[in-house]
């Protein structure tokens, strides 16, 4: 069941926003979680019935075992609870990939019929993994069966995330000052909702109709011309920032309706002035789980051995070469290749994970070298931030091409028809480029949507930096007006209106 399509937000919608008023409404907030749980196997069994018993499964599994790790840490326990989510992940999402490159190299004829992907699977396993981990280390205050169900199964953040974690969600499901109905927690709730329903129908999926062609182009191992190579990754570097951005403040304004914030995960990463910038903005909590159960043990585990035998540990501006390899090159690509494989199973992605690791340690490496220098690590002269952005933007957008592209070879086509290396030829047109450069503006100039509506509160995180453009025009900024809701009104007039006279086409995140 897709959040853009009618059957979602005709039907299903507002059957379980009725239930959760009845329920909820009257202090049966124990009810009322229930319900949500029901309804989110629901929403889940709605894509194939047959994995509902895999996802309640591994709920059922992953509860048990952090009951167990609560009472009776054992190291034991945990790496087998966590290889155990790790190897059902791998099943499902490696094992054709895994046979099909054997077989490709060495010829041994091994073959495997066709694995359907559970849905969601990338996502709640990483949720129960950070939940074993948390639970062996004395981190998890609650222990409750439906709750666990619900943080794992909440239907506006199953499928394509964010990633939350227990120690936001749990205690929001107990808290009856906001784990009921309340009028205002429905009107933005809905607003926010409407503004990602009209960028994912309006603005991303016209921009994936422009781009495919030319990838399908690539991935018959053509080279496409300058212009081509050059529009089809810039609409879909838009496409699936629109996408993405719409489904999360889809994600936020559903969960808003229910009153539960979820966090943030998608911060205008465009507008970063380098990668390491980029991805604390792309895919936020993505970057949080990471850096929380992967970089930071590693980097730990590191700088413990290094004292054990002795070594300095490295002081700002002061860092070695070797040092900077072992503590900061060294976790950075592990890292983002662990974030490669983890978006799909092919060469593609394991090159897109390698190369924003390469990104991250040349960011970090000229940082350290700044340092060393006695250099500011950031320049405020307007000039050299726009080259900044403008740098990491076309570093993303290389980037994205494999991301998008069906295998190595075909991302490798549309590059080399980036620099010109196409036999063929086309024409220029403005017109092609126009929408394209409407929508780099305002990604680049105005504010997102946590901006716009910093007066009330419809996420989890700190509140957004002020955008200069409200601060300038501080009429701008979001309010309960009849102007603003007249605006609304209108936006979500169209969404709907396209989104109920066409098929739903899925989020880009659904297929990882």
């Amino acid at each position: 069941m897709l959040f853009n399509s009618m059957v979602f937000i005709a039907g299903f919608l507002p059957v379980v926003l009725l239930g959760f008023i009845l329920l909820a409404g009257s202090g049966r907030q124990r009810y009322a979680a229930v319900w949500l749980t029901l309804a989110s196997l629901v929403f889940y069994g709605w894509w194939n019935p047959a994995y509902v018993p895999l996802l309640v499964g591994s709920m059922v599994f992953n509860y048990l075992l952090g009951g167990l790790l609560m009472r009776r840490p054992s190291r034991a326990v945990l790496v087998l609870g966590v290889a155990a989510n790790v190897a059902l992940l791998g099943y499902y999402k490696y094992t054709g990939f895994l046979f099909g490159t054997l077989d490709d190299a060495f010829g041994l004829g091994w073959s495997v019929g066709d694995i359907i992907l559970p849905l969601a699977i990338s996502f709640f396993t990483f949720q129960q993994i950070a939940y074993l981990v948390d639970a062996h280390d004395g981190e998890v205050s609650e222990h409750d069966f439906v709750n666990y169900c619900l943080f794992i199964s909440f239907f506006p953040q199953l499928i394509a995330g964010p990633i939350t974690h227990h120690g936001e969600m749990l205690k929001q499901f107990k808290d009856e000052s906001t784990f009921r109905p309340r009028l205002d927690n429905l009107s933005l709730g809905l607003t926010v909702f409407l503004l990602g329903l009209f960028k994912k129908v309006i603005i991303a999926d016209p921009l994936g109709a422009n781009a495919s062609p030319i990838f399908a182009v690539a991935a018959d191992g053509t080279v496409p011309a300058l212009y081509d190579a050059w529009f089809g990754a810039l609409s879909y570097t838009l496409q699936i920032y629109f996408d993405f951005s719409g489904y999360s403040d889809m994600a936020i304004g559903l969960g808003l309706m229910f009153g539960l914030r979820l966090p943030v995960n998608f911060n205008s990463p465009f507008k970063a002035h380098n990668v390491i910038d980029y991805w604390s903005r792309w895919h936020m909590t993505l970057t949080r789980f990471l850096t929380a159960y992967l970089y930071n043990p590693i980097v730990m585990r590191i700088t413990r051995s290094r004292m054990a035998a002795g070594k300095p540990l490295p002081r700002r501006g002061k860092m070695s070469l070797g040092t900077f390899v072992v503590l900061v090159a060294y976790p950075t690509v592990l890292t983002m290749f662990v974030s490669g494989v983890w978006h799909g199973a092919g060469w593609q992605f394991v090159a897109f994970g390698l190369l924003h690791g390469f990104y991250l340690v040349v960011a970090h490496g000229f940082r350290a070298f700044k340092a060393r220098q006695g250099l500011p690590l950031d320049s405020d002269k307007p000039l050299h931030h726009g080259g900044a952005v403008l740098l990491t933007f076309l570093s993303v957008v290389v980037a994205m091409v494999f991301f998008r592209a069906d295998n190595v070879g075909a991302a490798l086509a549309m590059l080399s028809g980036m620099v010109g290396l196409s036999e063929l030829t086309t024409r220029f047109d403005k017109s092609d480029y126009l929408t394209l450069a409407i929508l780099l503006a305002f990604v680049w100039l105005m504010p997102n949507v946590q901006q716009w509506m910093a007066r009330v509160r419809t996420a989890l995180d700190a509140p957004p930096r002020e955008h200069w453009l409200l601060r300038w025009f501080p009429v701008a900024v979001w309010s309960p007006s009849p102007v603003i809701g007249l605006a609304i009104g209108v936006l979500g007039f169209f969404a709907l209106a396209v989104a109920f006279s066409v098929a739903p086409t899925e989020f880009l995140y659904f297929q990882f």
